[in-house]
């Protein structure tokens, strides 16, 4: 259950951010796929860090 809401709130942000600025985020693709792969991984392997540590931090806070 939680799986879904998770996705949903991915969702509800990714939705958001091409709904209100399309044009930006095509230039935002554009520039990442630029990048090369190596960063990109960084950058990914990055990401999952963060989200690691918000998900272990609203474990700590009682949300989950």
């Amino acid at each position: 259950m939680l799986a879904v809401l998770a996705i949903g709130l991915v969702l509800v942000v990714e939705g958001l951010a091409f709904a209100l600025a399309p044009s930006r985020m095509e230039d935002i693709v554009a520039l990442i796929a630029r990048l090369p792969v190596e960063v990109r991984r960084l950058l990914g392997l990055a990401m999952l860090a963060v989200g690691v540590g918000l998900v272990w931090l609203a474990r700590q806070m009682g949300a989950i």
